[in-house]
């Protein structure tokens, strides 16, 4: 990998106002501007690899090709050890109800529950390991790509709890923490976060920050 963002406009390989907001205020202090494929019309690529790399790179290529632009784009996704990895890549798609149950739509306790329910099955002395990860890539539109990988180890806990998190974050216990996700601080969550994790790796490489 050659290349770097410098103070450069960046394509965020996404369609959600919210995870560009996100992504542009932890970039923002190294001079880059940020905008979405969604703003530049870019469609969505289908995410057909079966890792958080694959599919990370699948959205930043397309974005970059399609834009003539340096992109960025991110996947993640919680893995539990006692389901060999699963849900991994397929975390939102475990989230999402059927055209035919009349309300289409992704629904995370439901998720949470599927979750639950194998972990069960599997004995009450079942390993509950678990952990969140994130895939940030980098891609220029001469081929040149960069991957910076983020993991946010704990546990996963039954019933749910706390309001602050969203996704599978009310069962999800960082290691060393006897909180959820959803029950800490917003601002304590991101300083522990996979997706910090990942972005403090980029901006390291990037902008030689630490």
């Amino acid at each position: 990998m050659s290349h770097k963002i410098g103070s450069s406009t960046l394509v965020i390989a996404t369609h959600n106002a919210g995870k560009l907001k996100e992504i542009s205020a932890l970039l923002e202090p190294y001079g880059v501007k940020c905008i979405s494929a969604g703003s530049l019309g870019l469609a969505e690529p289908a995410e057909t690899g079966t890792t958080f790399v694959q599919n990370a790179l699948i959205k930043a290529r397309a974005a970059a090709e399609a834009s003539g632009m340096a992109a960025l784009a991110d996947d993640s996704g919680l893995s539990v050890d006692a389901l060999g990895g699963r849900p991994g890549v397929y975390t939102a798609d475990w989230a999402e109800r059927q055209w035919f149950e009349g309300n289409p739509g992704r629904d995370w306790y439901m998720a949470m529950g599927k979750v639950e329910g194998m972990l069960q099955q599997l004995g009450p002395d079942t390993d509950r390991s678990a952990a969140f990860h994130c895939v940030l890539a980098l891609a220029w539109p001469d081929g040149d790509h960069a991957v910076y990988e983020g993991k946010c180890a704990g546990s996963l806990t039954w019933p749910p709890r706390g309001t602050l998190g969203f996704g599978y974050d009310p069962v999800f216990m960082p290691q060393g923490c006897e909180q959820t996700f959803a029950e800490i601080d917003p601002s304590e969550k991101h300083a522990i976060s996979h997706r910090a994790d990942a972005f403090a790796k980029l901006v390291a490489d990037q902008f030689g920050a630490a």
